[in-house]
């Protein structure tokens, strides 16, 4: 094991023969491991490492397939890949393991239920996902398509069966994914694999009819061949001809997605036609269509409409004399090298240190890793269009972090929304967003693959506008919930300053400083003397209860007096509008806790001395009363006074604003102009917050609710209720 884990300085990700320092390292720890197939270990990594050189990966991703192995063998793989390799190569060698392990683990409980085809579903969209989530370093996805590739070979070479979870994962995640790449080796060699393990005996059928006119065939393909390339070149093209590859499967479903026999297949006689330009393109399809009978509509022009994955070229089915169909390609170099390999085609996998990549510049591997995530993402909205799948993902979307990390958000989602997504403390301190670049205003709807960052200050909270639904600063229900909590929690402490200081001056008053607050608040019901202070604060407890529990002796509130009894006037209706019910009329009076008035619902108290004390139902006060002289409680009704006018009523309204030069004026206004009569104000100012208590008479609280409504409207106000 010395040997294998001591490495010089030397050796480095950025000197030739990595693949082969990385091969020797992993030998010993690999020797004797199998793969989940039974496929030897070390056999397996030698085979990944020649389908990435294939499509074009360097060696240093090449050397990342026998390392991501050689971190199942290793106690800290981490520590010991990163003093021989480097600590990019680690972390990348790391991240590969650690989606297989994934994979394998989500693979296992299918196999554990293999009914259950709800569970195989989200298992195998968990793997899409966990693909998409890794692919932060987008090699990994690169290293996991070779490795499934690889697994396939094996299987169909070793005559194995194919485990249906194993099947359906790598038909419905691995073959989509090498296609929305662009990688066509790894596309069409997966899809012929994965197409032979589902149906074999019509794979057979066909691999023998191929078979079977393959002489025949492949002569009268060289002589279009070389007929065409001889024409073009002397029209003055420098054009290259050659024969295209057939595909089963992709036979197999042109055949029966238009009802074809194998003799008529277009794909079956197929010319692939390399040019140097786009202009030279065009040329060569002109001279073909004036040459050959075009097919009518078999014509699809992707250069001028690339596919999302940015696949180009001209494809056109035209006939010969004899009446033979053919599928003519035309392309560029380039566009065949793009078509050929996909992103693996402008991709660099050499490492440098711990922030890029050698030889290519920070800005050229972001716009790879850019170029990448797109093509992920359009596979995503794929999945998203068709079948069981639609609408998946058509309320997600997928931003970049400065890191190229990636970020997971609903669609709609600004700035602001990926900036609590990153990290709550981050959305508290979000003043400003660069988005790919260039400042945009924080309610910015984001899209598929553009870069944030997020510009902060050093302390602060959030803006109260973020929470203004028709201003667009969030559409995430995570952000709205860490914004009204930040709020809620705000107000919440300025709500227990309020109740602690109304508290201690009571306290004062009475001359009681020395008792103990947690005491006091146990006295009341309250678990912490916060809880108290957040009640008063409130305005939910009258400090009457808090008189009554410091002088327990002294008289309930509004019991002073000894109950008075008055002749019957006016049929047994009692003064004030109040009917003690199966009574003659007694004193009444409203309780100055809570201010009843009609049509709230009420309750009688008699006092001692001052006839019935008449309670909303729902008055903190009436409870304590109720749990001490329960027994003193009557039943009372709303009625209307002998005069026939209906009496006006104090009631008290709590409003809650931001402080600012004439609110008091302004919302004295609204009950000027709603013909409500102002017979008193208290107000309160802490930190920019203003309290205030306007006690106003009314006849019926239901015309109260119409004006609250008109005091909310007045700018700055956050809260107007009754007390």
């Amino acid at each position: 094991m010395a040997s294998v884990i001591a490495a010089t300085a030397a050796d480095r990700p950025d000197e030739a023969g990595i693949r082969q320092r990385a091969r020797a390292f992993a030998e010993p720890l690999l020797q004797g491991e199998a793969t989940s197939a039974g496929e030897a270990l070390l056999a397996h990594a030698d085979a990944m490492a020649g389908i990435l050189a294939d499509i074009g990966g360097s060696e240093s991703v090449q050397a990342a397939a026998y390392l991501s192995y050689a971190c199942g063998q290793l106690s800290r793989p981490d520590d010991v890949i990163g003093k021989a390799f480097g600590e990019p190569f680690a972390r990348l060698a790391l991240e590969t393991f650690r989606l297989e392990e994934v994979q394998k683990r989500s693979l296992a409980s299918r196999q554990n239920h293999p009914a259950d085809s709800e569970l195989a579903g989200q298992q195998t969209e968990f793997v899409r996902k966990m693909l998409l989530a890794f692919s932060r370093d987008l090699r990994v996805v690169l290293l996991r398509l070779a490795s499934r590739l690889q697994t396939l070979r094996y299987c169909a070479a070793a005559r194995k069966p194919l485990p249906p979870g194993l099947l359906r994962e790598s038909h419905e995640v691995f073959a989509l994914l090498a296609n929305r790449l662009g990688i066509w080796q790894i596309k069409w060699e997966m899809e012929d694999l994965i197409f032979r393990f589902q149906e074999p005996g019509t794979y057979k059928q066909v691999a023998r009819l191929l078979e079977e006119k393959r002489v025949e065939r492949e002569a009268a393909l060289e002589q279009r061949r070389a007929e065409i390339e001889r024409a073009l070149r002397a029209q003055g093209l420098h054009a290259s001809v050659s024969g295209r590859p057939k595909h089963i499967s992709s036979i197999v479903r042109k055949m029966r997605g238009k009802e074809l026999n194998f003799d008529q297949v277009f794909d079956v006689r197929a010319l692939r036609v390399l040019v140097d330009t786009v202009d030279e393109c065009y040329a060569a399809l002109s001279w073909v269509h004036q040459r050959y009978t075009q097919v009518p509509g078999e014509f699809d022009d992707y250069i001028a409409r690339p596919k999302i994955n940015g696949y180009q070229s001209l494809h056109s089915v035209v006939r010969d004399a004899d009446g033979k169909a053919w599928e003519i390609q035309i392309r560029t170099h380039d566009m065949h090298q793009h078509a050929e390999h996909g992103v693996a085609a402008h991709w660099a996998y050499k490492e440098a240190g711990a922030k890029g990549y050698a030889g290519v510049s920070a800005a050229s591997d972001y716009d790879a890793k850019i170029a990448v995530l797109r093509q992920l993402l359009a596979w995503e909205r794929d999945l998203s269009g068709g079948g069981a799948h639609h609408g998946l993902f058509d309320d997600r979307i997928y931003v970049l972090t400065p890191e190229a990390s990636i970020v997971e958000l609903p669609a709609g989602a600004t700035p602001v929304d990926f900036a609590y997504s990153v990290h709550t403390e981050l959305g508290h301190r979000c003043r400003g967003a660069r988005v790919d670049g260039a400042m945009a205003p924080l309610n910015t709807a984001l899209k598929n693959g553009q870069t944030v960052e997020i510009v902060t200050t050093k302390e602060g909270g959030p803006s109260r506008d973020w929470l203004n639904a028709e201003l667009g600063y969030l559409a995430s229900s995570r952000a709205k919930s860490k914004v009204r909590a930040w709020f809620n929690a705000q107000h919440a402490r300025e709500t227990i300053a309020r109740g602690r200081e109304m508290v201690e001056k009571l306290l004062q008053r009475e001359g009681r400083t020395a008792v103990s607050l947690e005491h006091l608040a146990d006295q009341l019901g309250f678990k912490t003397p916060d809880a108290l202070f957040e009640t008063v604060g409130k305005d939910e407890l009258s400090l009457r209860s808090i008189e009554s529990v410091l002088h327990p002796s002294a008289p309930a509130p509004d019991a002073d007096a000894q109950v008075l009894l008055r002749k019957p006037q006016g049929g047994g209706k009692a003064a004030g509008g109040v009917l003690v019910v199966g009574m003659d009329s007694l004193l009444t009076q409203t309780a100055r806790c809570c201010k009843p008035a009609p049509p709230d619902e009420i309750v009688g108290f008699v006092t001692r001395g001052r006839g019935v004390s008449v309670h909303r139902r729902d008055c903190p006060a009436l409870r304590d009363l109720l749990a001490r002289e329960g027994e003193r409680v009557i039943d009372v009704a709303w009625s209307t006074p002998a005069t026939g006018h209906a009496p006006a009523y104090p009631v008290d309204v709590a409003v809650e604003a931001v402080d600012r030069q004439g609110l008091l004026r302004d919302i004295s206004d609204v009950f000027a102009r709603e013909k409500m009569n102002v017979i008193g104000v208290q107000t309160q100012s802490v930190k920019g917050w203003a309290w205030m208590t306007f006690t106003v008479e009314v006849s019926d609280t239901r015309r109260l609710t119409q004006v609250l409504g008109a005091v909310k409207d007045v700018a700055g106000v956050r809260m107007a209720r009754r007390r």
